[in-house]
């Protein structure tokens, strides 16, 4: 099993909570994880029609039945269990991690974990495979001081065919069967239409949400227009931001908001849109061999996809809420990606290029010169081989040295 990042976390926290969930996209890994880290358990998967039943006919005697050190799997499939699981918590004084809970289902997990269990839970997001827990990386103590992440260098980084990699994504299962990734996603968007979407929102014509997510993914990297959206498929305003939101709780994309901070007067607020995983983008976007990526019109917001997704998914698991944001003003101007370390901003860029050119410095050069902006140093991540500049204030750094 490739070991997962948040697993050090889980491990920590589950010494100081008597219940443990762990949320996240369908097939993310979540319950190979905790089957691997609570091997004593009782498993006991909601999926299963009998149990279910079980459990919905009498929550009380269900867990009377199987007593403690239970995981209990797909949760959200029986909301009663959550106000019995409060009592026999509070009544039987349970242990550390006494109940491990998992659930794709966000937010109607998170919903009934706020009602009934609030104090007594601790919640993980795991997302799809990071590109450093499929490949060994190094620690860089420089590099180190700069983020304010964990970051290294995935060794011999440069023989990795970045191409089939975004093409491929990260899901687990794709990697731990050898799977055809193409194959194995439709499959995935069929699942998740037809089963989550269905369950989750009052859906008439699933062929029309299939092409809402088809539309979505030629704007991840971009400015959300709703309008837009709305324009192409014929559905309303408020429908559009009712399933944006749907995509985004189940895991499947997610918004990065604007930097909140006003070092120019006009600058523009409207969050952009990104998808989680590549693999995917790319079969929604009728990519189909990874070779088609390096001259699709759309390599350029792919790339700073895969970029920012990961990103976004390593701070998940290290259990932080990413303080991740992007910056651009009225005139075009435009930072990728600001990260907030606590004390300063660290702010990058994403050049799909293969070859230095001294401009790429240029966006990050003009941001730190700005009035008021405190922030000393910036990167730039490209699709190169070579550091350039490791002291000085831009630094240009290869995609796998991240």
């Amino acid at each position: 099993m490739i070991k997962r990042t948040i697993e050090t976390f889980i491990r920590r926290y589950s010494r100081e909570y008597p219940v443990i969930a762990l949320v996240g996209p369908r097939q993310s890994g979540k319950t190979t994880l905790v089957r691997h880290m609570f091997p004593d358990h009782k498993y006991l998967s909601l999926e299963n029609l009998d149990l279910r039943h079980m459990a919905m006919d009498d929550p009380r005697g269900f867990l009377d039945d199987h007593g403690k050190n239970l995981i209990l799997d797909e949760i959200q499939r029986v909301p009663s269990l959550f106000s019995y699981l409060q009592e026999r918590v509070d009544q039987a004084d349970a242990g550390p991690a006494s109940y491990v809970l998992t659930g794709s289902q966000q937010f109607l997990l998170m919903e009934k974990i706020t009602q009934s269990l609030a104090g007594r839970i601790i919640t993980f997001n795991l997302y799809p495979f990071t590109i450093n827990e499929l490949y060994p990386a190094k620690p860089d103590t420089d590099f180190d001081s700069i983020f304010s992440i964990k970051t290294g260098y995935i060794q011999d980084g440069g023989t990795i065919d970045i191409f089939r990699t975004i093409f491929t994504g990260m899901y687990p299962r794709i990697y731990d069967k050898n799977l055809d990734p193409g194959k194995w996603i439709e499959n995935y968007i069929l699942t998740y239409v037809e089963r989550d979407v269905r369950n989750l929102v009052n859906v008439e014509n699933l062929k029309i949400f299939e092409n809402f997510i088809k539309i979505c993914a030629t704007m991840s990297a971009t400015l959300v227009n709703y309008t837009t959206i709305s324009n192409a498929i014929g559905i309303s305003l408020p429908t559009v931001k009712k399933w944006l939101s749907l995509l985004e709780i189940s895991g499947i994309l997610f918004v990065l908001p604007p930097y909140y901070r006003n070092f120019k007067k006009r600058i523009v607020k409207t969050p952009k849109l990104y998808f989680t995983d590549t693999g995917l983008l790319c079969f929604l976007l009728s990519i189909r061999k990874p070779d088609e990526l390096l001259n699709h019109p759309l390599f350029g917001n792919i790339f700073e996809t895969f970029i920012i997704s990961e990103f976004y998914k390593r701070l998940h698991h290290i259990s932080e809420k990413p303080p991740l944001y992007f910056w651009r003003d009225k005139t075009g101007n435009e930072i990728d990606l600001i990260v907030d370390n606590g004390m300063q901003f660290l702010p990058i860029e994403i050049k799909s290029s293969k070859t230095y050119n001294s401009s790429m410095k240029s966006n990050i050069s003009a941001w730190l010169g700005l009035k008021g902006n405190t922030s000393e140093r910036g990167i730039v991540i490209y699709r190169g081989d070579t550091v350039v500049g490791k002291k000085s204030a831009v630094t240009i750094t290869p995609w796998w040295f991240m």
